[in-house]
């Protein structure tokens, strides 16, 4: 029981975050490319994390892309479909 619990908090913190890797915009800046997709996450937890990676300095958003899509499956129960929601945002932080 104790293992599960642990396994389902582990879940629901990253399940709550937006996900960050460092890159270069094509003007040769660093910028970050952050991830908040899932039905878990929203926008406003890539500007979120935008705001703790520059801090005070802001930042610019230059690209910003998201989709939704359905994915079927099936279980010993039958069919099942669920909505799936990818949300992605380049950002570089003003000097």
């Amino acid at each position: 029981m104790g293992i599960r619990v642990l396994a389902l908090s582990a879940v629901v913190a990253v399940a709550g975050c937006a996900s960050s890797s460092k890159t270069y915009t094509a003007d040769g800046r660093e910028g970050y490319s952050l991830n908040c997709s899932g039905t878990a996450r929203n926008w406003g937890m890539c500007l979120e994390k935008a705001g703790d990676i520059c801090g005070t300095r802001g930042y610019d958003v230059l690209e910003r892309s998201g989709d939704q899509g359905a994915m079927v499956g099936a279980n010993q129960y039958g069919m099942y479909g669920s909505t799936t929601r990818t949300r992605n945002m380049l950002i570089a932080c003003k000097p």
